[in-house]
């Protein structure tokens, strides 16, 4: 803690947030002073915080009871002194600080996604590898919205008019939220995010944002504060921004590309080319896991009902679990690259997943397959949007299934964090089924 009191003193920080991803990726904790910080000798939140549904509903209470302690007992939260940042849209010095949470006899909670995270890399850890990734963050601006039942629009640029057609790369399409992404970077900046190119992307006001590459957990901890940093300035304009897979009609959804790579501590070489630079066995074998284990492991991915709506017929989110060589249309793609560089990026992930779920899922996939040595099957060259793997699940209620039934992966996972997973998003797909949509009332209401 006297490192982390130095900088709250050193950036005269009055107040703190201590905040902790739930499953959903949403943040949660308490905000005090930062004088009662300092003193505090264990931050507490219920533990029931981390089994909240994105609905806030309750759990029903026969699981609830079997999934936590039914006295709602205390967890500890710890701050990570690496997890620490400047909070530049708040009216006086803030800082966030990311924690770690822990039971009352020191033992890491293992529903908590930084835990999670955590015990992944750990397996890397012990083989003497290093992971690295760079993740890719698709997002919407739009025009404020107060009701649910609108569709969303595009919003007002600097011309005074709304964005309409699809300019990808355009260069002068991104320059209409110029005072935006000003203010975007301008954070960034302050919370030493470590962001790199802004890309107008294919839909209406879609844009992305590529991370550098780097340490999983630093980069788990970017992502969930960007999404955080990326609200908060757009409403500073008076529009919104939304990290949903799929938010607007007719338009392209949202993705959250990651790009993996491991190094060899010892030799400091890229684990996924020989020293001829051809492809490694390992680099292969990763390849087989990840096709092998990302269809159960999907609900990391695609955690919520409307990320199955990417996977629908004609979009462009590649639904299969094909590999190939700078190809845009298979899930995972081999970027051209020196063999130092050498790397996959998974292309299935939507930007709704939980950055510490969906970076673990797809290290876990790769690991698994190196252990197993799974052969891949032959890389696509051609177009592999024909191509849809009928084992990925097409909607939350089946991949949930999948997940469940899927012994490897909750070996893995742990059964605590599998089930407790699978038990809240049930229960958000229930809740959604029980909403009668627009759709319904306009086909259905007077027609049958």
């Amino acid at each position: 803690m006297k490192k982390l009191k130095a900088w709250l003193k050193e950036h005269q920080i009055s107040e703190v947030e201590c905040v902790i991803p739930d499953l959903t990726g949403v943040a949660r904790g308490k905000i005090m002073p930062s004088s009662k910080f300092c003193h505090e000798k264990g931050i507490r939140l219920p533990e029931t915080v981390l089994i909240a549904t994105v609905t806030g509903d309750s759990l029903p209470d026969k699981t609830y009871d079997s999934l936590i302690n039914p006295a709602e007992i205390d967890m500890i939260l710890k701050p990570d002194e690496n997890a620490v940042y400047l909070v530049p849209w708040a009216t006086e010095p803030t800082a966030q600080i990311i924690h770690d949470c822990y039971d009352k006899q020191g033992n890491a909670v293992s529903v908590a996604p930084r835990t999670l995270l955590k015990n992944i890399l750990k397996l890397y850890d012990d083989k003497g590898w290093r992971p690295v990734i760079a993740p890719e963050l698709e997002f919407y601006l739009t025009k404020r919205c107060t009701d649910p039942d609108l569709p969303l629009e595009p919003p007002v640029g600097r011309s005074g008019r709304q964005e309409y057609g699809r300019q990808s790369y355009s260069i002068d399409a991104t320059n209409e939220y110029d005072p935006l992404f000003e203010d975007i970077y301008d954070y960034c900046e302050a919370q030493e995010l470590d962001i790199d190119t802004l890309i107008h992307e294919e839909g209406v006001a879609q844009m992305e944002i590529n991370f550098r590459h780097g340490d999983p957990l630093s980069l788990a901890d970017q992502v969930f504060t960007f999404k955080r940093c990326v609200r908060e300035a757009a409403l500073k304009h008076k529009i919104s921004a939304t990290f949903m897979a799929k938010p607007v009609e007719n338009e392209p959804g949202s993705s959250m590309h990651i790009h993996q790579s491991i190094i060899d501590c010892k030799s400091g070489n890229n684990i996924f080319s020989d020293g001829d630079g051809s492809f490694s066995e390992r680099f292969l074998h990763y390849i087989g896991g990840l096709q092998k284990y990302i269809p159960m492991a999907v609900p990391l991915f695609a955690p919520n009902v409307n990320s199955y709506r990417r996977f629908l017929p004609g979009e462009s989110a590649p639904v299969n679990v094909s590999w190939g060589v700078d190809n845009r249309t298979v899930a995972l793609r081999v970027p051209e690259s020196p063999p130092a560089a050498r790397r996959v990026e998974n292309r299935l992930a939507g930007a709704d997943a939980n950055p510490y779920l969906a970076f673990a899922a797809t290290l876990l996939c790769g690991y698994m397959g190196i252990q197993e040595k799974l052969a891949p099957e032959e890389p696509v060259t051609g177009s592999a949007y024909g191509l849809r793997n009928q084992s990925i699940p097409i909607n939350l209620e089946s991949a949930l299934d999948m997940m469940e039934e899927c012994k490897e992966l909750t070996a893995m996972l742990g059964e605590s964090f599998v089930n407790t997973y699978v038990a809240v998003k049930r229960v958000e797909y229930e809740n959604f089924k029980r909403v009668i949509s627009s759709w319904e009332r306009e086909y259905l209401l007077l027609s049958v």
